[in-house]
């Protein structure tokens, strides 16, 4: 599937959007799901920890990547 899908968030008391392909947005409910977090629970805690050089898209695919390669063989 391609292009962006976009969902808003309240980060730290103001409202954001990001978009991210279909494919991140599934990896990062299951990521979610597995850490026993709402989607917007993950992702306040993955803006709370990124750098800020780096965008908050950017973060999540970073995240979803770890997490991805940290399950594989």
């Amino acid at each position: 599937m391609t292009g962006l899908i976009k969902r808003s968030f309240s980060l730290a008391q103001h409202r954001t959007s990001v978009a991210l392909e279909v494919e991140f947005w599934r990896a990062l409910e299951v990521l979610a799901q597995d850490r026993s977090q709402s989607l917007s629970a993950l992702v306040a805690a993955i803006d709370a920890e990124r750098g800020v050089d780096r965008p908050l898209a950017s973060a999540l695919r970073v995240t979803t990547l770890n997490a991805a390669l940290a399950r594989a063989p």
